[in-house]
């Protein structure tokens, strides 16, 4: 069986840092792609350290044509690309009367229009091939979260592209699955408890509080649901939710 050739957006840090990681691990060749193409170096060489091989590549995931350049460039120096982690995400936390344009704009972009640009992009290859997996990040944020109106929308977005892209491209081979974490120890959660003048322990702490299993979510707790998305054995799971936050999401 030949190598497959995954993409990770926003994996310079992170659940995307790990995810890519772990891909590795699994015996693919991992394109490492973030806003910078020089934020990324850390993961690749951590990849190429344990002795797997990775690329890192720069691009604004909503912007089409670095996208397509983005793509390009993976194909050129891995490989066609069978395996996508839409991953890349940023926050513009605010109550929607104080929220701007701007806020909304930027993290819809990111979140909802990268994935789109992206899976356009790489669908091509997977077609091709008569096999694909496309994971997206989703969020336990799809069902309504205080303050975050602009993500929680761009989540949710998220979740209709995944079932859509699972009716559309079933036929291929290719599978489309979402995972929608919880709290999980990131910058992203750290920045979050910064914002809220609260230490990251504390954060961690109260949060862990109202989870069932009493504990935050790690990387690799992420990581790993991604892999079994990823593997070889998911190709009769698609178009599936799955919400890794330590208990039921009501």
């Amino acid at each position: 069986m030949p190598q497959r050739i995954a993409i990770v957006t926003g994996a310079a840090r992170g659940i995307g840092a790990g995810t890519a990681k772990r891909l590795a691990a699994d015996g693919m060749a991992v394109a490492v792609l973030d806003l910078n193409e020089a934020d990324c170096a850390q993961t690749v060489a951590e990849i190429e350290k344990a002795g797997g091989k990775a690329i890192a590549v720069g691009a604004d995931v909503s912007n089409s044509e670095l996208v397509a350049a983005a793509v390009a460039r993976v194909v050129a120096e891995l490989g066609e690309p069978t395996v996508l982690v839409n991953n890349a995400g940023v926050t513009r936390d605010n109550l929607i009367f104080k929220m701007s344009e701007n806020d909304w704009d930027t993290v819809m972009n990111v979140h909802l229009r990268g994935a789109f640009l992206m899976t356009r992009a790489v669908q091509q290859y997977m077609v091709n091939a008569k096999f694909g997996r496309i994971i997206n990040l989703s969020s336990v944020s799809a069902v309504g979260n205080r303050g975050q109106v602009n993500y929680s929308a761009a989540k949710a977005g998220l979740q209709g592209l995944t079932k859509t892209l699972a009716l559309e491209l079933g036929k291929f081979g290719i599978t489309a699955n979402a995972v929608a974490p919880g709290f999980v120890v990131t910058d992203m959660t750290a920045a979050t408890a910064a914002r809220l003048g609260m230490s990251f322990e504390d954060f961690q702490a109260g949060a862990a509080k109202a989870i069932p299993v009493q504990r935050v979510g790690t990387v690799d707790d992420i990581a790993h649901a991604i892999s079994f998305f990823a593997s070889e054995d998911s190709g009769y799971i698609s178009g599936q939710i799955l919400y890794l936050s330590g208990g039921p999401i009501s």
